[in-house]
């Protein structure tokens, strides 16, 4: 399980890092009823960062697999709103984003959350 905690870790990583580097796709997913909407991409992306690189280190990766989840169940309700109306996320057009890849999303998060608690639980020592 390792490396798959090294890949989630690594991909949340990057995922965070886009935050800054591509802003624009990230501000046009956000719900008009979450206030501040570049602040709380920078946060989110700050958030992905952190959890992603202590997924990377044995120590940290079973409090950064929790804090990945809670933050994967933190956003989902934005990830329904945006399927449900995306005629009121602002600048969605522009991004290319087909409203069908909105509503495939949405199954992906259940299977992150699997996946990140799958490589971040405690093994068994016979499991090992």
């Amino acid at each position: 399980m390792k490396i798959l905690r090294y890949v989630i870790g690594i991909g949340f990583i990057i995922g965070g890092a886009l935050h800054f580097a591509r802003p624009k796709p990230y501000l046009a997913m956000m719900p008009p009823w979450i206030p501040l909407h570049r602040e709380a991409v920078a946060v989110s992306g700050i958030a992905e960062i952190a959890g992603g690189a202590a997924l990377l280190s044995d120590r940290t990766a079973r409090s950064g697999g929790r804090w990945l989840i809670a933050l994967l169940v933190a956003v989902f309700p934005a990830n329904v709103h945006m399927a449900v109306n995306p005629d009121q996320i602002r600048g969605l057009e522009e991004t290319g984003i087909p409203n069908w890849a909105l509503w495939a999303r949405l199954p992906l998060q259940p299977l992150a959350i699997w996946l990140t608690w799958l490589a971040t639980r405690p093994v068994p020592d016979s499991d090992r």
